[in-house]
Parts: structure tokens; C-alpha cells; sequence
């Protein structure tokens, strides 16, 4: 039975249209999450939220416990993980506003603990990650965004920075060069991580500014509040939708 739980990000630390059911906090074996765990009723569906930042926002993105977060969603019987992030557009078609479902992924992080597979090894194991993204998931995104009558990219590469600083214009030039089509800095380790525990995961990424060296001005704080303003109403219709199908 498919069990959906929605990985908040920068704009969206909780869903005013859900009804919420019970907040339970999980300690794993890789300390606390970022947030307790919040299960609820949107679309007369039952949905668990994780603010990834922290309900107050207030971890930065290198300092997130990706691995506690996830193992947490694991614990509860989740299945399905839609992963809500604010990006930086480099790609021409996505613009600050506009949604991106990305099929791809650049990890560009480092020093971040990424990985279960590591300690009291009976062999050394790998996994297939030749598809970051579960595309059944996808595609279900993508038939909500269809339904929605919502303008979205629909695929993407998406370039996972460290953070927390933004990124200078020749590192955008460079992911460009590289194939990257939008920069977040939460995308990784947490699709590989979900990966390795067998749950279906996608990206669901909000364009909120040009990248680096792509816009007409320096990135001002003032327009990435503005663009999530607008851009997590769709970001939430959205969701409503994609409910009904899963």
C-alpha cells in the first residue's frame, strides 16, 4: 500500500490545508530529524510532512541530518517521498516562478554524511543509481501538473550544491557546461539516501531566482521571498492533485 510523505523545503515548512492528524517525533539511529514528523488529511488522502529545514527554518542546508530525515520516513511505513525545493533557474526555460520536475541529478556536495552503507558490511554493496529519480513518481507529477493546467518544466538536471552561500557565476557557467539546468542545494544527498532504502522519490523544484550571472542584477533576498510567495501556490495545488492519484 503506497504510503506518500511530502520533504518540505525553503517556503514551504507546513501545509495550512491539511488537517492534521498526529506529530510524532522519531529518533533513529542517526539522531533526530530536522523536524517531528506530521501526519495528515489533504484531498482526503493521509499524508506525512517533514519540514527539512526545521519548522522554524533554521538549518541551513549543509547542516541537515539527510540521513536521520530519511531513515525516519522509512520507519513509518512510508513508500513514496516528494521532495519540495527552491531552485536557481540556469536552464532559459526555467525562469523564478515557474515549476521543474527534474529526471537528473549533479552532486556537487561534499563532507556530507551520504550513505547507510558503511559500517558492518557482510560485503561491500553498491547501488544503481542510474535514475535518481523514481519515474512512475514522475510521471505522476507531471499528470498533476497536466491536470492543474500549470506551466512546468518537465525533466532537468539538477545541480546539488553545498551551501549555504549561493554560487559565483563561473561555477553556474560551469554546471552549465556540465548539463545542469537548475541549482539547489538539497537535492543530495537525499535521492540517493531514499534510494538505498527502497523509496520512491521525486523532486517537485520551485524556480525561485535566475542562477549566478543569469539574471539582469545581483540575487536579492526580496525576490526569492517574493517568487515563493507566488510560486508555492501552484507548488501546493499541485500536490492536492498528485494526492488523487496515488
Amino acid at each position: 500500500m503506497t504510503k506518500l510523505a511530502i520533504i518540505g523545503g525553503t517556503g514551504l515548512t507546513s501545509i495550512d490545508e491539511m488537517q492534521i492528524v498526529s506529530n510524532e517525533t522519531v529518533i533513529t539511529p542517526y539522531g533526530a530529524p530536522s523536524s517531528s514528523l506530521v501526519t495528515g488529511k489533504l484531498a482526503n488522502k493521509e499524508i506525512i510532512f517533514l519540514a527539512r529545514h526545521g519548522n522554524d527554518h533554521t538549518i541551513p542546508p549543509h547542516k541537515i541530518n539527510y540521513r536521520s530525515n530519511i531513515w525516519a520516513l522509512k520507519s513509518v511505513g512510508v513508500t513514496d517521498v516528494i521532495a519540495v525545493a527552491a531552485v536557481g533557474g540556469i536552464h532559459e526555460d526555467i525562469p523564478p516562478g515557474r515549476i521543474a520536475i527534474p529526471d537528473q541529478i549533479i552532486d556537487y556536495t561534499y563532507s556530507r554524511k551520504h550513505t547507510y552503507i558503511e559500517d558492518n558490511l557482510s560485503e561491500v554493496t553498491h547501488i544503481d543509481f542510474t535514475h535518481p529519480y523514481n519515474e512512475q513518481l514522475r510521471q505522476k507529477l507531471l499528470q498533476a501538473v497536466i491536470d492543474c493546467n500549470l506551466d512546468a518544466y518537465n525533466e532537468g538536471v539538477y545541480g546539488a550544491t553545498q551551501g549555504p552561500r549561493l554560487e559565483t557565476a563561473a561555477e553556474i557557467r560551469r554546471m552549465q557546461i556540465d548539463g545542469c539546468d537548475m541549482v539547489g542545494m538539497t537535492g543530495m544527498p537525499e535521492a540517493s539516501l531514499s534510494k538505498e532504502l527502497g523509496l520512491n522519490y521525486a523532486c517537485c523544484a520551485l524556480s525561485v531566482n535566475w542562477a549566478a550571472g543569469k539574471g539582469k542584477s545581483e540575487i536579492t533576498m526580496q525576490e526569492i521571498e517574493q517568487a515563493i510567495k507566488v510560486g508555492m501556490v501552484s507548488v501546493k495545488e499541485l500536490l492536492v492533485s498528485l494526492l488523487l492519484k496515488v
